[in-house]
């Protein structure tokens, strides 16, 4: 039996001109779990996506845990999609994300304004009704579920060779999206029930998968004891 963990990125860069870029905050998230980790089972392996705040986690936590030399293997299967293509593609005029943050400013409660906003974008996407997407949702959906299988074939075709012996615990630094996406198929979730997921994902959190020959299971989703140790304030979903 081998564990799969799957941890959000720290809290990125949300109103400014790149969002793929931690805040302070969110390198100070990865960091309280590296620290954390020191106390729980070591990793054997440590994937991320392409993204720069997928990195960035993965290197602050990295170094809060003390093992630098641990490879850092990086695959694209574990990217988040475009959220501003989905979000432009349900509003036009959120384009010009600098429209799409003056906007948002003016509301009383600017969060969840956003939050519903975005929620009806990627009920949208995921729909399949609208074929003006760089990325269709079926398309993003199965490059996460490939990403999951390529690793779990991977581990337990050396699991199963004599002179070889497979990861045992391998963390994966990704986005809400992709965690949601395998959450859903593990558990047979339609994809809407998916999308639900995604939106209560808390940076850093850890989603912990068991698999071994036999199968696949979830042992836990989205635990950020880390944060709540540290103190509320640190818990954030951005």
């Amino acid at each position: 039996m081998a564990a799969l963990y799957l941890i959000r990125h720290g809290q990125a860069s949300f109103g400014k001109a790149d969002y793929d870029q931690l805040s302070e905050k969110g390198i100070k998230q990865a960091q309280l779990l590296g620290e954390h980790w020191r106390a729980l089972t070591p990793p054997d392996k440590c994937y991320c996506g392409h993204l720069l705040r997928h990195r960035q986690s993965a290197d602050a936590f990295l170094s809060a845990y003390r093992e630098n030399e641990l490879p850092l293997l990086k695959h694209p299967g574990f990217n988040e999609f475009d959220h501003l293509d989905v979000i432009g593609r349900y509003k036009p005029k959120w384009q010009d994300t600098r429209q799409m943050h003056a906007d948002i400013a003016q509301m009383a409660q600017p969060q969840s304004f956003l939050k519903q906003e975005f929620s009806l974008a990627m009920q949208r996407w995921i729909s399949g009704a609208y074929d003006d997407y760089q990325q269709s949702w079926l398309q993003f959906r199965q490059e996460c579920l490939n990403a999951l299988q390529e690793i779990i074939s991977r581990e337990n075709l050396s699991q199963a060779k004599p002179c070889e012996t497979g990861a045992k615990n391998i963390l994966v630094f990704t986005s809400g999206g992709p965690i949601s996406v395998i959450i859903g198929h593990v558990l047979g979730l339609g994809d809407q029930q998916a999308l639900t997921i995604s939106q209560q994902l808390t940076n850093t959190g850890v989603t912990k998968l068991l698999f071994s020959r036999q199968g696949l299971n979830i042992d836990y989703v989205n635990n950020y004891r880390h944060l709540e140790i540290a103190g509320r304030e640190w818990v954030t979903q951005v």
